[in-house]
Protein backbone atom coordinates (compact mmCIF):
# COMPACT_ATOMS: atom_id res chain seq x y z
CA UNK A 1 0.00 0.00 0.00
CA UNK A 2 1.35 3.83 -1.09
CA UNK A 3 1.11 4.72 2.99
CA UNK A 4 3.38 1.98 3.54
CA UNK A 5 5.74 2.35 0.75
CA UNK A 6 6.11 6.06 1.59
CA UNK A 7 7.35 4.71 5.23
CA UNK A 8 9.44 2.45 4.55
CA UNK A 9 11.23 4.09 1.74
CA UNK A 10 11.92 7.31 3.89
CA UNK A 11 13.68 5.61 6.78
CA UNK A 12 17.60 6.29 6.88
CA UNK A 13 18.96 4.66 9.98
CA UNK A 14 17.42 1.57 9.81
CA UNK A 15 17.81 -1.14 6.59
CA UNK A 16 14.19 -2.95 5.95
CA UNK A 17 13.38 -5.95 3.79
CA UNK A 18 9.93 -6.39 3.13
CA UNK A 19 8.34 -10.32 3.34
CA UNK A 20 4.63 -10.47 1.20
CA UNK A 21 2.31 -13.38 0.03
CA UNK A 22 2.48 -11.66 -3.86
CA UNK A 23 4.67 -9.12 -5.54
CA UNK A 24 2.78 -6.80 -8.05
CA UNK A 25 2.97 -3.16 -9.00
CA UNK A 26 6.50 -3.82 -9.41
CA UNK A 27 6.94 -0.17 -11.90
CA UNK A 28 4.71 1.54 -9.17
CA UNK A 29 6.65 0.30 -6.09
CA UNK A 30 10.45 0.07 -7.21
CA UNK A 31 12.04 -1.66 -3.94
CA UNK A 32 14.50 -4.23 -2.89
CA UNK A 33 14.82 -6.60 -0.93
CA UNK A 34 11.35 -8.38 -1.28
CA UNK A 35 10.95 -11.95 0.28
CA UNK A 36 7.42 -13.60 -1.52
CA UNK A 37 6.50 -16.59 0.69
CA UNK A 38 3.14 -18.00 -0.78
CA UNK A 39 -0.01 -19.29 -0.06
CA UNK A 40 0.58 -23.18 0.20
CA UNK A 41 -1.85 -25.15 -2.21
CA UNK A 42 -3.85 -26.12 1.59
CA UNK A 43 -4.56 -23.01 2.17
CA UNK A 44 -8.15 -23.03 1.68
CA UNK A 45 -8.40 -26.03 3.13
CA UNK A 46 -6.80 -24.75 6.34
CA UNK A 47 -9.35 -21.34 6.18
CA UNK A 48 -12.15 -23.77 6.00
CA UNK A 49 -10.83 -26.15 9.06
CA UNK A 50 -9.58 -22.54 10.79
CA UNK A 51 -13.26 -20.72 10.08
CA UNK A 52 -15.93 -23.32 9.70
CA UNK A 53 -14.87 -26.15 12.07
CA UNK A 54 -13.16 -23.92 14.97
CA UNK A 55 -14.82 -20.76 14.35
CA UNK A 56 -10.93 -19.00 14.49
CA UNK A 57 -8.97 -17.01 12.37
CA UNK A 58 -6.57 -19.10 10.07
CA UNK A 59 -3.27 -19.07 11.03
CA UNK A 60 0.21 -20.18 8.66
CA UNK A 61 1.07 -23.71 8.33
CA UNK A 62 4.13 -24.91 9.43
CA UNK A 63 5.82 -24.92 6.33
CA UNK A 64 4.87 -20.82 6.08
CA UNK A 65 6.50 -20.67 9.51
CA UNK A 66 9.71 -21.98 8.43
CA UNK A 67 10.03 -20.15 5.29
CA UNK A 68 9.62 -16.69 7.46
CA UNK A 69 12.09 -18.37 9.81
CA UNK A 70 14.92 -18.72 7.40
CA UNK A 71 14.37 -15.36 5.71
CA UNK A 72 14.18 -14.04 9.46
CA UNK A 73 17.71 -15.23 9.75
CA UNK A 74 18.97 -14.95 6.78
CA UNK A 75 18.58 -11.25 6.76
CA UNK A 76 19.89 -11.29 10.66
CA UNK A 77 16.39 -9.52 11.18
CA UNK A 78 16.18 -7.42 14.53
CA UNK A 79 12.96 -6.39 14.44
CA UNK A 80 9.36 -7.27 12.62
CA UNK A 81 6.79 -4.46 12.30
CA UNK A 82 3.46 -6.32 10.76
CA UNK A 83 1.44 -3.52 9.28
CA UNK A 84 -2.45 -4.63 9.87
CA UNK A 85 -3.53 -6.12 12.80
CA UNK A 86 -5.52 -9.11 11.25
CA UNK A 87 -2.33 -10.31 9.34
CA UNK A 88 -0.93 -10.18 12.88
CA UNK A 89 -3.46 -12.81 14.24
CA UNK A 90 -2.82 -14.91 10.92
CA UNK A 91 0.67 -14.83 11.99
CA UNK A 92 0.14 -15.83 15.84
CA UNK A 93 2.43 -19.23 15.06
CA UNK A 94 5.44 -16.53 14.19
CA UNK A 95 4.95 -14.68 16.93
CA UNK A 96 5.22 -16.99 19.84
CA UNK A 97 8.59 -18.46 17.60
CA UNK A 98 9.63 -15.20 18.37
CA UNK A 99 8.53 -13.08 21.32
CA UNK A 100 6.73 -13.66 24.42
CA UNK A 101 4.53 -10.64 23.62
CA UNK A 102 4.51 -7.93 21.25
CA UNK A 103 6.45 -4.88 22.58
CA UNK A 104 4.58 -2.24 21.06
CA UNK A 105 1.65 -1.48 18.85
CA UNK A 106 1.00 1.33 16.32
CA UNK A 107 -2.18 2.75 15.77
CA UNK A 108 -2.94 5.59 13.11
CA UNK A 109 -5.42 7.39 15.60
CA UNK A 110 -6.51 8.11 18.80
CA UNK A 111 -9.80 6.55 17.99
CA UNK A 112 -7.94 3.31 17.26
CA UNK A 113 -5.96 3.28 20.53
CA UNK A 114 -9.40 3.34 22.29
CA UNK A 115 -10.59 0.18 20.05
CA UNK A 116 -7.45 -1.65 21.12
CA UNK A 117 -7.78 -0.62 24.47
CA UNK A 118 -11.00 -1.84 24.83
CA UNK A 119 -10.17 -5.08 23.42
CA UNK A 120 -7.47 -5.70 25.92
CA UNK A 121 -4.02 -4.06 25.25
CA UNK A 122 -1.95 -2.25 27.51
CA UNK A 123 -2.14 1.29 26.84
CA UNK A 124 1.31 1.67 27.84
CA UNK A 125 2.29 -0.26 24.56
CA UNK A 126 0.53 1.40 22.48
CA UNK A 127 2.18 4.40 20.05
CA UNK A 128 0.05 6.26 18.34
CA UNK A 129 2.02 6.54 14.56
CA UNK A 130 0.20 9.37 11.90
CA UNK A 131 0.32 8.41 8.49
CA UNK A 132 3.16 10.66 6.51
CA UNK A 133 1.88 12.93 4.07
CA UNK A 134 4.80 13.99 1.17
CA UNK A 135 4.01 17.45 1.30
CA UNK A 136 6.12 18.30 -1.67
CA UNK A 137 4.02 15.91 -3.49
CA UNK A 138 0.61 17.66 -2.70
CA UNK A 139 1.74 21.61 -2.55
CA UNK A 140 -1.28 23.81 -1.45
CA UNK A 141 -2.78 25.59 -4.23
CA UNK A 142 -5.85 28.70 -3.73
CA UNK A 143 -9.02 27.67 -5.44
CA UNK A 144 -11.05 29.72 -7.23
CA UNK A 145 -14.55 28.50 -6.91
CA UNK A 146 -17.03 28.46 -9.69
CA UNK A 147 -19.36 31.49 -10.75
CA UNK A 148 -21.52 29.65 -13.17
CA UNK A 149 -22.47 26.40 -11.23
CA UNK A 150 -20.36 24.36 -12.98
CA UNK A 151 -19.08 22.70 -9.12
CA UNK A 152 -16.46 20.18 -9.60
CA UNK A 153 -16.03 17.04 -6.59
CA UNK A 154 -13.97 14.77 -6.07
CA UNK A 155 -13.80 11.46 -3.51
CA UNK A 156 -10.85 8.95 -3.72
CA UNK A 157 -11.06 5.96 -2.22
CA UNK A 158 -11.42 2.20 -2.80
CA UNK A 159 -14.80 0.94 -3.39
CA UNK A 160 -15.95 -0.93 -0.33
CA UNK A 161 -18.62 -0.21 2.54
CA UNK A 162 -17.05 2.15 5.23
CA UNK A 163 -16.24 5.22 2.65
CA UNK A 164 -19.83 6.34 2.45
CA UNK A 165 -20.39 5.99 -1.10
CA UNK A 166 -23.89 6.35 -1.32
CA UNK A 167 -24.00 9.03 1.16
CA UNK A 168 -21.68 10.95 -1.31
CA UNK A 169 -23.85 10.29 -4.48
CA UNK A 170 -27.35 11.29 -2.86
CA UNK A 171 -25.65 13.99 -1.63
CA UNK A 172 -24.35 14.91 -4.97
CA UNK A 173 -27.52 14.55 -6.28
CA UNK A 174 -29.21 17.13 -4.00
CA UNK A 175 -26.34 19.99 -4.24
CA UNK A 176 -26.74 19.08 -8.80
CA UNK A 177 -30.36 20.05 -8.21
CA UNK A 178 -29.84 23.17 -8.09
CA UNK A 179 -26.36 23.56 -9.60
CA UNK A 180 -26.93 21.37 -12.83
CA UNK A 181 -23.53 22.23 -14.30
CA UNK A 182 -21.90 20.46 -11.37
CA UNK A 183 -19.68 17.11 -11.88
CA UNK A 184 -18.21 14.29 -9.42
CA UNK A 185 -15.89 12.46 -9.89
CA UNK A 186 -14.78 8.99 -8.17
CA UNK A 187 -11.27 7.93 -8.50
CA UNK A 188 -11.05 4.48 -7.29
CA UNK A 189 -12.08 1.19 -7.47
CA UNK A 190 -13.36 -2.05 -5.37
CA UNK A 191 -15.93 -4.51 -5.08
CA UNK A 192 -19.06 -1.94 -4.74
CA UNK A 193 -18.25 -0.84 -8.20
CA UNK A 194 -21.70 -2.12 -9.82
CA UNK A 195 -24.01 -0.95 -6.63
CA UNK A 196 -21.95 2.57 -6.94
CA UNK A 197 -23.25 2.86 -10.70
CA UNK A 198 -26.83 1.12 -10.35
CA UNK A 199 -27.15 4.17 -7.65
CA UNK A 200 -25.91 6.82 -9.54
CA UNK A 201 -28.55 5.80 -12.94
CA UNK A 202 -31.73 5.20 -9.98
CA UNK A 203 -30.82 8.94 -9.04
CA UNK A 204 -30.46 10.44 -12.30
CA UNK A 205 -26.88 11.61 -12.08
CA UNK A 206 -25.07 9.42 -14.26
CA UNK A 207 -23.90 11.82 -16.64
CA UNK A 208 -22.55 13.92 -14.35
CA UNK A 209 -20.47 11.28 -12.41
CA UNK A 210 -17.37 9.82 -13.55
CA UNK A 211 -15.68 6.87 -12.68
CA UNK A 212 -12.09 6.55 -13.53
CA UNK A 213 -10.75 3.54 -11.65
CA UNK A 214 -7.98 2.89 -10.79
CA UNK A 215 -5.59 5.79 -11.41
CA UNK A 216 -1.70 6.81 -11.11
CA UNK A 217 -1.14 9.30 -7.96
CA UNK A 218 -0.41 12.03 -10.69
CA UNK A 219 -3.51 11.79 -12.82
CA UNK A 220 -5.63 12.21 -8.99
CA UNK A 221 -3.24 15.22 -8.26
CA UNK A 222 -3.97 16.95 -11.81
CA UNK A 223 -7.95 15.68 -10.51
CA UNK A 224 -7.45 17.54 -7.67
CA UNK A 225 -6.08 20.88 -8.76
CA UNK A 226 -9.12 20.65 -10.63
CA UNK A 227 -11.83 20.08 -8.40
CA UNK A 228 -13.46 22.89 -5.99
CA UNK A 229 -14.48 20.17 -3.28
CA UNK A 230 -13.28 16.92 -1.22
CA UNK A 231 -16.29 14.64 -0.16
CA UNK A 232 -15.33 11.70 2.33
CA UNK A 233 -18.54 10.54 4.67
CA UNK A 234 -17.11 7.60 5.78
CA UNK A 235 -19.45 5.22 7.99
CA UNK A 236 -19.06 2.26 10.07
CA UNK A 237 -19.37 -0.79 8.12
CA UNK A 238 -21.92 -3.23 9.04
CA UNK A 239 -18.96 -5.70 9.90
CA UNK A 240 -17.92 -2.19 12.55
CA UNK A 241 -14.92 -1.67 10.60
CA UNK A 242 -14.01 2.47 10.77
CA UNK A 243 -11.58 4.31 9.19
CA UNK A 244 -8.66 5.45 10.83
CA UNK A 245 -7.61 9.16 9.07
CA UNK A 246 -8.04 8.94 5.45
CA UNK A 247 -4.99 9.22 3.51
CA UNK A 248 -6.39 10.70 0.50
CA UNK A 249 -8.40 12.84 2.58
CA UNK A 250 -4.95 14.24 3.90
CA UNK A 251 -3.59 14.61 0.92
CA UNK A 252 -6.76 16.65 0.01
CA UNK A 253 -6.22 19.25 2.33
CA UNK A 254 -2.88 19.30 1.84
CA UNK A 255 -3.40 20.47 -1.54
CA UNK A 256 -6.03 22.89 -0.47
CA UNK A 257 -9.39 21.27 -1.73
CA UNK A 258 -11.54 22.09 1.52
CA UNK A 259 -12.92 18.62 2.82
CA UNK A 260 -16.69 17.61 3.56
CA UNK A 261 -16.17 14.34 5.50
CA UNK A 262 -18.07 12.76 8.51
CA UNK A 263 -18.27 12.46 12.16
CA UNK A 264 -16.59 9.14 11.96
CA UNK A 265 -13.74 6.96 13.09
CA UNK A 266 -10.29 9.25 13.56
CA UNK A 267 -11.29 12.08 10.78
CA UNK A 268 -12.26 14.77 13.62
CA UNK A 269 -8.68 14.51 14.51
CA UNK A 270 -7.97 15.75 11.44
CA UNK A 271 -11.11 18.05 10.66
CA UNK A 272 -12.27 20.25 13.52
CA UNK A 273 -15.30 21.48 12.39
CA UNK A 274 -15.76 24.44 10.56
CA UNK A 275 -12.87 25.46 10.70
CA UNK A 276 -10.70 22.66 8.74
CA UNK A 277 -13.24 21.22 7.05
CA UNK A 278 -17.22 20.55 7.34
CA UNK A 279 -18.49 17.46 9.37
CA UNK A 280 -21.64 15.74 9.30
CA UNK A 281 -23.07 12.61 10.90
CA UNK A 282 -22.45 9.06 9.60
CA UNK A 283 -24.98 8.49 6.26
CA UNK A 284 -27.03 11.87 6.59
CA UNK A 285 -26.64 12.88 3.21
CA UNK A 286 -29.37 15.43 3.44
CA UNK A 287 -26.94 17.23 6.61
CA UNK A 288 -24.34 16.85 4.04
CA UNK A 289 -26.02 18.65 0.72
CA UNK A 290 -27.23 21.43 3.20
CA UNK A 291 -23.54 22.08 4.06
CA UNK A 292 -22.89 21.65 0.77
CA UNK A 293 -25.22 24.24 -0.39
CA UNK A 294 -24.64 26.58 2.27
CA UNK A 295 -21.08 26.72 1.47
CA UNK A 296 -21.81 27.61 -2.23
CA UNK A 297 -23.08 30.78 -1.31
CA UNK A 298 -19.82 31.25 1.36
CA UNK A 299 -16.54 31.65 -0.39
CA UNK A 300 -14.73 33.02 2.33
CA UNK A 301 -15.78 29.90 4.25
CA UNK A 302 -14.55 27.35 1.61
CA UNK A 303 -11.03 29.18 1.71
CA UNK A 304 -10.62 29.66 4.86
CA UNK A 305 -11.15 26.10 5.88
CA UNK A 306 -9.05 25.02 3.06
CA UNK A 307 -5.73 27.19 4.24
CA UNK A 308 -6.40 26.05 7.64
CA UNK A 309 -6.80 22.31 6.51
CA UNK A 310 -3.60 22.51 4.62
CA UNK A 311 -1.82 24.18 7.84
CA UNK A 312 -2.86 20.99 10.14
CA UNK A 313 -1.48 18.49 7.74
CA UNK A 314 1.79 20.52 7.21
CA UNK A 315 1.82 20.12 11.62
CA UNK A 316 0.36 16.91 12.28
CA UNK A 317 0.88 14.48 9.29
CA UNK A 318 4.34 16.08 7.50
CA UNK A 319 6.22 12.47 5.75
CA UNK A 320 9.59 13.61 6.95
CA UNK A 321 8.35 14.14 10.77
CA UNK A 322 6.28 10.97 11.17
CA UNK A 323 8.80 8.68 9.66
CA UNK A 324 11.59 10.02 11.97
CA UNK A 325 8.77 9.20 14.55
CA UNK A 326 8.39 6.04 13.37
CA UNK A 327 12.28 5.19 13.31
CA UNK A 328 12.67 6.47 17.09
CA UNK A 329 10.59 3.76 17.84
CA UNK A 330 12.30 0.94 15.96
CA UNK A 331 16.12 1.74 17.21
CA UNK A 332 14.07 2.25 20.89
CA UNK A 333 12.85 -1.11 20.34
CA UNK A 334 16.13 -2.60 19.25
CA UNK A 335 17.95 -1.64 21.46
CA UNK A 336 15.40 -3.02 24.55
CA UNK A 337 15.84 -6.13 25.83
CA UNK A 338 14.50 -9.02 24.22
CA UNK A 339 13.18 -6.23 21.85
CA UNK A 340 10.78 -6.80 18.63
CA UNK A 341 7.61 -6.01 17.50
Amino acid sequence: MLHIYRQITGLERCWPVVIAQKREGVDRFPFEPVYVVGKPPTHFLRRFWFRQLRAMPWQISRMELESLLRILRKTDARLLHIFFGHIAVHLLPLVREMLDAVKRVLVRSESSRRAVVDLGCDENKIDIMRTGIPLDEFPFRERSFPQNGEWRFVQACRLIEKKGLPTSLRAFAGFAARYPGSRLTIAGDGPLLAEVQELARELKINNRVSLTGFISQEKLREIFYASHIFLHPSETGRDGNQEGIPNSMLEAMASGLPVFATQHGGIPEAIENGVSGVLVRERDHEALTRSLLEASQDRHLLSRIARRGAEVVAEKFDRRVQVQTLEELYLEAMAAPSAGT
